[in-house]
C-alpha cells in the first residue's frame, strides 16, 4: 500500500494537532482524507509528496470581490477597525490581499511567495496554477498575491481576502483563474457594486463574471450581493431606482432571487442633512451591515459543513469522475495498440512473405525450406528459435503499447480539463500501461475490491460527520437538558407487582443521553 512521503505526513500531523482542541469533528476528517489519499496512491492520481487534505484551506475564508472603487478596502478596514487596505476612488490595488491575524500590535505586508509556499493558506502552490495559463507568470508570483498580518480580534479564527477589482475592459487570464480559484474554497464570498455608477449595462464582462458564472452553482447560497456607497443617492433620495436598475442588471444575467444590500461606510459618508431622510438611510444601513457581520461571525461553522462537503465530493470525483475517466483513456489506449499491432504485424507477415517467395522457401502451399528439417528435427534449434521469435514479437508488442501511450498525452490533458479531476489523470493513465499490465484488463490500477470498499466507508463517514455537526448547533426538539431532566423527575414510579419488563428508552432519556454525548464533544472553540 502506498503512503504518504515524510513532509506531507508532517504537515498532515501538525493539522490534526491544531483540530485536535479547535474541532474534533474536523479532526476526524483528516483521517477520512487519509483513506482517500491512499487509494489515489495507489491509482496514481496523486504523488506521494501531496494529499488532497492540503489542496483546500482549513480556516474560515471569506472572500470579498467588485468592481473598481466600489468600497472593498474601505468595507475591510471599517470591520477590522484598523487602517489596513489602502482606499481612494480608483484602484489602489492590484494584488489579491490575504489577510489573517497576528499578536503583533503592528501590520505586516509579506510576499506572495508566503502563500504559495505554506499549504495552511488558500494559495498553496498557486504559482504552478498561474504558470498553466500563463508561461512565465508563475515566476512573478509576488505581482499577484500579498499576505497581510494584523492584530484585529476580527481576525481572529479566520481569512478574508481582498482581491483587485474587475476591470470590463482587459482581465488577464490568470487574475481570472485565481478569482475563480479562491471563489471555488471561500466559505463566503461578498460581492460589491458601486453605487455611485448607476448605469451596471456598462459592466457587462465584470457582470457576466461575478453573477453570471456563479448563479448555477450548487453553493450559491454562500454569494451576498452588495450595494456599496448607497449614501450617494441621499441627495436626490432615490435609493429605490438605483437598487432598481441594478436589481435589474443582474436579473439580466440570471440573478432573480436571493438578498441584495445596500449599505455605505459611516466614516466615509456623504453628510445627510435632512434628519428624517438621515435615519431612513442609517437604519437601512445598520440592519444590511448587520446581517452581513453576522454571516461573517457564522462562517465558522460554514467553514465545518464546507470541508465535510469537500471530503465528500473528492470522494465522489474518484469514483464518478476519475475512474471513469481512466477507463476512457485506458480504451482508447486499447484501440490504438490493437490497431498498432495488427498494422505492425500484418506488415511484418507480408514482408516475410514477400520475402520467403523471393527466396523460393514455398512447395505450392507448403512451406519447404531447406534448413527447416534441421530446425524440427533439434530440439535445441527448435527452443532456441521459438524462443528468439517470441521476444522478437512480444518487443515489437511493447513497442507498440509505448508509441500508443505517448501518442495520447494531448488527448489525456484535454480529457482531465473536461472532467475537472482533481489529480494527476496522466500520472494514473501511465500506471496502467506498465509492461505487466495486460490492455484487457478490467478495471484501473489501484481500483481493486478494497479500494471500493475504502472509499464507501469514506462516503459513510461523511454522513456521520454531517449528522454530528447537526446535532451541535441544531436541536430540533426544542428542549434543553434542564427540561428532560425536569420531565423525568416529575414521572411517577411504577410500584404494580407485575413482573420486570425490559422497555426501550423513553424519548426524554433518549434525548437525555444524546444532549450529555454532544455536550462532552464539543469543543471550546467552534
Amino acid at each position: 500500500m502506498a503512503m504518504a512521503g515524510r513532509v506531507i505526513e508532517g504537515r498532515l500531523k501538525h493539522l490534526e494537532t491544531h483540530l485536535e482542541q479547535e474541532n474534533p469533528v474536523l479532526l476526524s476528517t483528516v483521517q477520512s482524507f487519509r483513506q482517500l489519499d491512499k487509494i489515489a496512491y495507489s491509482m496514481g492520481l496523486l504523488h506521494q509528496d501531496t494529499s488532497y487534505a492540503t489542496q483546500i484551506p482549513w480556516w474560515p475564508l471569506i472572500s470579498i470581490l467588485g468592481t473598481f472603487s466600489s468600497g472593498k478596502s474601505t468595507f475591510i478596514n471599517h470591520y477590522l477597525e484598523y487602517a489596513l487596505q489602502r482606499t481612494g476612488n480608483q484602484a489602489v490595488d492590484d494584488k489579491f490581499t490575504v489577510t489573517c491575524y497576528s499578536h503583533e500590535s503592528t501590520a505586516h505586508a509579506l510576499p506572495g511567495v508566503a502563500l504559495d509556499s505554506d499549504p495552511r493558506f488558500p494559495f498553496y502552490q498557486m504559482s504552478n496554477e498561474i504558470e498553466k495559463v500563463a508561461q512565465g507568470e508563475g515566476q512573478r508570483i509576488d505581482s499577484y498575491l500579498q499576505l497581510k498580518t494584523c492584530p484585529s480580534e476580527q481576525l481572529r479564527g479566520k481569512i478574508i481576502i481582498d482581491s483587485p477589482g474587475f476591470d470590463a475592459d482587459a482581465q488577464r487570464t490568470s487574475t481570472l483563474r485565481i478569482t475563480d480559484h479562491i471563489i471555488d474554497l471561500s466559505d463566503l464570498v461578498l460581492v460589491f457594486f458601486d453605487a455611485r455608477h448607476p448605469e451596471p449595462g456598462a459592466m457587462n464582462d465584470t457582470l457576466d463574471h461575478l453573477v453570471s458564472n456563479t448563479i448555477k452553482r450548487s453553493d450559491a447560497g454562500k454569494f451576498l450581493y452588495i450595494l456599496n456607497q448607497i449614501d450617494t443617492t441621499a441627495r436626490e433620495d432615490n435609493p429605490e431606482e438605483v437598487v432598481a436598475a441594478w436589481q435589474r442588471a443582474l436579473g439580466e444575467r440570471g440573478l432573480t432571487a436571493g438578498r441584495f444590500y445596500t449599505i455605505y461606510n459611516p466614516d466615509a459618508a456623504v453628510p445627510i442633512e435632512d434628519d428624517n431622510r438621515r435615519e431612513r438611510f442609517e437604519g437601512k444601513r445598520d440592519a444590511d451591515l448587520g446581517e452581513i457581520h453576522s454571516r461573517m461571525k457564522e462562517v465558522e461553522i460554514e467553514r465545518a459543513y464546507r470541508i465535510v462537503g469537500a471530503l465528500e465530493k473528492t470522494a465522489r470525483d474518484i469514483e464518478e469522475r476519475a475512474v471513469p475517466a481512466i477507463q476512457q483513456a485506458i480504451e482508447s489506449w486499447k484501440k490504438r495498440v490493437l490497431w498498432g499491432d495488427g498494422v505492425v504485424f500484418g506488415l511484418l507477415f507480408a514482408l516475410l512473405i514477400g520475402l520467403t517467395i523471393k527466396a523460393d522457401y514455398w512447395d505450392g502451399l507448403s512451406f519447404a525450406p531447406p534448413w527447416l528439417n534441421k530446425v524440427v528435427s533439434s530440439p535445441p534449434y527448435l527452443y532456441t528459435s521459438a524462443i528468439l521469435i517470441a521476444v522478437m514479437l512480444f518487443g515489437l508488442h511493447f513497442l507498440v503499447r509505448t508509441l500508443a501511450a505517448r501518442s495520447m498525452s494531448r488527448y489525456i490533458r484535454r480529457l482531465a480539463q473536461k472532467a475537472g479531476i482533481r489529480g494527476d489523470l496522466a500520472g494514473a493513465f501511465r500506471r496502467n500501461t506498465r509492461p505487466w499490465r495486460s490492455i484487457f484488463s478490467n478495471s484501473p490500477a489501484g481500483w481493486e475490491r478494497g479500494a471500493r470498499k475504502r472509499l464507501k466507508g469514506v462516503l459513510e463517514d461523511t454522513n456521520n460527520y454531517v449528522q454530528t455537526l447537526n446535532d451541535r448547533f441544531t436541536n430540533p426538539s426544542g428542549e434543553d437538558l434542564m427540561t428532560v431532566q425536569h420531565h423525568l423527575a416529575e414521572e411517577p414510579e411504577d410500584t404494580s407487582d407485575t413482573p420486570e419488563k425490559t422497555e426501550a428508552p423513553t424519548q426524554a432519556e433518549t434525548i437525555e443521553a444524546e444532549t450529555k454525548e454532544t455536550s462532552e464533544q464539543k469543543p471550546e472553540n467552534v
